[in-house]
């Protein structure tokens, strides 16, 4: 299972996290979010991050011109995509030679409807709890409502994952998830992850994925 740790923001964190080889860390480049990179994100750090961690570049509702020139000037390996974007814009993000993880709300068993034009697009989908921000909200969703996903595209499991679900998750299955996107609940405040907490959350992750 991959591993996925959000929210990233000051150097020093980021390389510490990185030291714990997850696979991806994501940096929001949305301005209403608290966790918003601002000007603070050093280009320097994330092009010295080993090939093995992909950097994820958080967007929701941007315009292309704009998504284009962020993910050319921090080297980004993969875009998320966290608002209405459409299936067209997916695939215009696409013919650019970008990646997409494409982020869904998920509520009731209808929020897996209508996801089947954005498949070809993206490498995976991200199902989040549904609350008043656009991620970050910490708190889970009723995984039992993923039994209604039959789609052949992977997903990432969101919303609320920390150190106390951690029981949960490696007893959870489901023939398309592909790993676990973790944020708020690894935090000491937004934008600054716990090395100790996160380090022990990568590690049991890594020991279970060597048990496969």
């Amino acid at each position: 299972m991959k591993v996925k740790i959000c929210g990233m923001r000051e150097a020093a964190n980021i390389l510490a996290v990185a030291d714990f080889n997850p696979d991806f860390l994501g940096f929001i480049f949305y301005e209403k979010s608290p966790r918003y990179v601002g000007t603070s994100l050093s280009t320097e750090v994330l092009r010295s991050l080993p090939d093995s961690v992909c950097k994820v570049g958080v967007f929701v509702d941007a315009p292309l011109p704009e998504l284009l020139a962020t993910t050319s000037h921090y080297s980004l390996d993969y875009v998320q995509l966290h608002g209405h974007e459409t299936p067209a814009y997916c695939r215009a993000v696409r013919e650019q030679g970008l990646r997409i993880i494409k982020a869904f709300s998920v509520a009731e068993p209808a929020d897996f409807a209508n996801l089947t034009d954005y498949g070809p697009s993206c490498e995976f989908f991200l199902f989040d709890t549904k609350g008043p921000q656009r991620g970050g909200n910490g708190r889970t969703f009723d995984w039992e409502l993923l039994r209604h996903y039959h789609g052949p595209t992977p997903f990432l499991l969101s919303g609320g994952l920390g150190p106390d679900t951690l029981a949960g998750l490696l007893h959870f299955h489901h023939p398309q998830l592909a790993g676990y996107d973790f944020n708020s609940l690894l935090e000491l405040a937004p934008g600054r992850k716990d090395v100790e907490a996160t380090g022990r959350v990568l590690t049991r992750l890594h020991d279970q994925r060597a048990d496969y």
